[in-house]
């Protein structure tokens, strides 16, 4: 989804060609990751060109991820962004820096 926001208007090739230059991928599991994408209604197939479907994102970035993320804490913490961040913070996964940008975060919430 992130080259797809990028680009705006994309093919699977644009995608794949855009992605070959972070990481070896192969083309199918781009044009794979893609259907999956526009089957949860995060892509949508907008024309075609030749035999290449012209995809755009449904939603703005910020709308899509958030549905995301709410998806990936049901499935995966029962809906409880504690249990994520305390996941986060046992795996050793947050530094130093992370935890009082996230403190101050939480305290600018509280005054909100």
């Amino acid at each position: 989804m992130q080259v797809v926001w990028q680009l705006g208007r994309c093919t699977v090739r644009d995608v794949y060609r855009t992605l070959l230059d972070r990481k070896e991928v192969a083309y199918t599991t781009v044009m794979t990751m893609m259907n999956v994408l526009e089957e949860k209604s995060h892509l949508l197939k907008i024309s075609k060109e030749g035999r290449a479907y012209i995809y755009k994102p449904s939603r703005p970035q910020n709308q899509v991820i958030s549905n995301m993320l709410d998806d990936f804490l049901t499935r995966v913490f029962g809906g409880s962004a504690q249990r994520l961040v305390l996941s986060l913070v046992k795996g050793r996964k947050l530094s130093e820096e992370d935890l009082r940008s996230i403190s101050q975060m939480i305290k600018k919430a509280e005054a909100e």
